[in-house]
C-alpha cells in the first residue's frame, strides 16, 4: 500500500558523488515550483493513503524557500514530513540554528543527514555533525545515511553464506556508481539474478515524484507521467503485470527483463542492481514513456 511520496524537489545538488544513482551535479535540471507542489499534494490526499511526504533531491536546501513552503503546505494537510540533505549549509552551530528553526513546528519527523565519505573526508568533525546536533538540540528527529566506497568482505556463517565474497559499503548500484564504483568488484553470474531485492513493484510502498511529472518506483522507473494524467489515476490504474518494465522484473528479476527483451549482456555484473541499470539502459528508446527522464541514465534530453 503506497503510504510515501517523495518529492525529487530538484536534481541540481551542490556535490557531484559517485555514488549517486540520479546522476546528480550542479548543472542537473529540474526543480518543482510551487503551483506544482500545490498539485501533487491535492493528489496526495485523493489517494487517501499517503501518511509521509519526504523533501530530497538533488539537494532541496538549495531551494530553501521552495521546500520549506512546500513543507508548510503538507503539514496543514496533516501529512508527517521527512527531509534528507547533505547538510552543505550547517557551516556552524549558529548558523544551522537559522536553517532549521522555521522547521521546528512544521511536524518534520525525519530529518536525514548524508555522513559519509563521499560528502565528507573527516567522518569525526564534519557538517553533517553540526547538522544532527543543531537538529537535537531543537528537538527534530534525526538519522543519517551513511554510504561509503565498496569494500569486499567474506560472509560468516551467521548472516551470509560462509566463505562468499559480500560486497560492503552500502552503494547501490545504479546511476553514476554503475559508471564510477563497480571496476575490480567481484561479480556473480547474470542469470542468478532473478529477483528485485530492493523495491516493492507490486504495493508500491513509496514512490518518487520528480519536477517533470515522472513517478518512479525505482530512479529512472516510471509509471507515467502525472501531468499528463493525474498521480491518484496513475496510482489506481497501475497493474504491476501490464507494466513492460515491473512485469518481467516482478516475474524473474532483471535475469528475466534480459531474456524477454533479447538485450545484449555480459556474463557477470556486481548484483541485481548493476544488471538492471545497464538492461534499462538499452532498452530507454525502445521504452522513453517507462525509462525516464534520460539524465538519471546519464544521458542527455532528447
Amino acid at each position: 500500500m503506497l503510504n510515501g511520496i517523495h518529492f525529487l524537489l530538484t536534481y541540481t545538488c551542490n556535490y557531484e558523488c559517485d555514488h549517486c544513482f540520479l546522476y546528480c551535479s550542479p548543472h542537473s535540471k529540474g526543480t518543482f515550483i510551487l503551483e506544482q507542489i500545490r498539485a501533487v499534494l491535492d493528489e496526495a490526499v485523493k489517494i487517501g493513503t499517503i501518511e509521509w511526504i519526504y523533501f530530497e533531491g538533488g539537494e532541496p536546501f538549495l531551494f530553501y524557500p521552495i521546500m520549506l513552503e512546500g513543507i508548510k503546505l503538507a503539514n496543514k494537510k496533516g501529512f508527517k514530513i521527512g527531509i534528507v540533505t547533505n547538510s552543505y549549509w550547517a557551516t556552524c552551530t549558529e548558523d544551522a540554528e537559522v536553517w532549521l528553526k522555521s522547521l521546528t513546528d512544521l511536524g518534520v519527523k525525519d530529518f536525514t543527514v548524508s555522513d559519509d565519505e563521499f560528502h565528507f573526508e573527516n567522518k569525526d568533525d564534519n557538517l553533517s555533525k553540526v547538522a544532527r546536533s543543531t537538529a537535537d538540540k531543537l528537538n527534530i528527529p534525526t538519522s543519517s545515511i551513511s554510504i561509503n566506497e565498496p569494500t569486499v568482505e567474506i560472509g560468516n556463517e551467521k548472516e551470509h553464506e560462509k566463505g562468499k565474497q559480500i560486497i560492503g559499503g552500502g552503494a547501490m548500484f545504479r546511476g553514476r556508481a554503475v559508471e564510477t564504483l563497480t571496476e575490480n568488484l567481484p561479480q556473480r553470474s547474470w542469470n542468478e539474478m532473478v529477483e528485485c531485492p530492493y523495491e516493492d513493484l507490486e504495493g508500491l510502498g513509496r514512490i518518487h515524484v520528480d519536477p517533470f511529472g515522472n513517478a518512479q518506483i525505482c530512479q529512472g522507473l516510471s509509471i507515467g507521467n502525472f501531468w499528463e494524467n493525474p498521480l491518484s489515476e496513475l496510482i489506481k490504474n497501475y497493474h504491476a503485470e501490464s507494466h513492460p518494465i515491473c512485469s518481467p522484473l516482478i516475474r524473474g528479476g532483471p535475469a528475466q527483463l534480459v531474456k524477454e527483451y533479447e538485450v545484449k549482456h555480459k556474463d557477470t555484473y556486481v548484483d541485481e542492481c548493476h544488471l538492471c541499470f545497464l538492461t534499462r539502459l538499452a532498452l530507454i528508446d525502445k521504452f522513453p514513456k517507462y525509462l525516464t527522464p534520460r539524465q538519471v541514465y546519464g544521458l542527455e534530453e532528447k
